[in-house]
């Protein structure tokens, strides 16, 4: 392993503002779930989360704008989570936190009804393995038990394939969908999606690749079970 990820990890250890509790710990019950309001943030502010967080671009930067939100970064990669916490804790930020788990570890972090939103920005789209994408029925599922009523999901992505198929997620289930374009720089969109960028979505879009993004909601019951009869979508 790089000197600097070593260096990296143990500064991530040392930041109050990074949690990576051991398997042991999470089997006891991670302390912070259902109390992330009360014991950590001290405030009664919505709670946001970006799912595969990466360098916490969106964490950070969605945070700064909107003091009077929580925001949560999640992946499992500390390397790259390192810069984001990094600069939340020297920038003295107080609605900032990142917790280093897989995504489908989720619901022992936060409990039913604690989140009010989520940000899945630049999803591995897993050509060959669709129950892994961050959008397929199986994750939806887990993300409905932690959001509240009519909380909000963004999807932003460069892979079109990835977008049409959270787009047949959408029409299948007959969630509400509120937002959707193939071209995001080049459409009538307003809000927070083309205000932020990832260190991905500059390359992206510095090599032409327009970028794709999505707004919906889960407020419908369903059954993740109901994925194999979900319409395909081809490369």
């Amino acid at each position: 392993m790089a000197r600097h990820k070593l260096k990296q990890f143990a500064e991530n250890a040392q930041n109050p503002l990074f949690f990576q509790p051991f398997f042991e710990e999470l089997q006891q019950g991670f302390p912070l779930k259902a109390k992330w309001n009360q014991e950590f943030f001290k405030n009664d502010n919505p709670l946001v989360l970006e799912l595969g967080c990466g360098k916490g671009e969106y964490t950070v930067g969605l945070a700064q704008k909107y003091p009077n939100k929580n925001f949560i970064g999640v992946d499992l990669k500390g390397a790259r989570m390192w810069r984001g916490a990094t600069d939340a804790l020297q920038a003295g930020m107080t609605n900032v936190a990142f917790v280093r788990t897989r995504i489908d570890q989720i619901n022992q972090f936060f409990a039913s009804n604690e989140v009010d939103e989520i940000w899945l920005t630049f999803s591995d789209p897993q050509p060959n393995y669709e129950r892994r994408r961050l959008m397929s029925p199986k994750f939806l599922n887990n993300y409905r038990d932690l959001l509240k009523p009519d909380a909000i999901i963004h999807v932003k992505t460069d892979n079109r394939v990835l977008s049409d198929y959270t787009e047949e997620v959408i029409g299948f289930y007959n969630f509400p969908l509120f937002y959707k374009t193939n071209d995001l720089y080049n459409s009538d969109y307003q809000g927070d999606a083309d205000k932020i960028q990832t260190y991905y979505e500059k390359k992206y879009l510095a090599e032409g690749i327009p970028i794709n993004y999505i707004r919906f909601s889960l407020n419908e019951a369903f059954n993740s079970n109901e994925l194999e009869r979900l319409p395909k979508v081809e490369a």
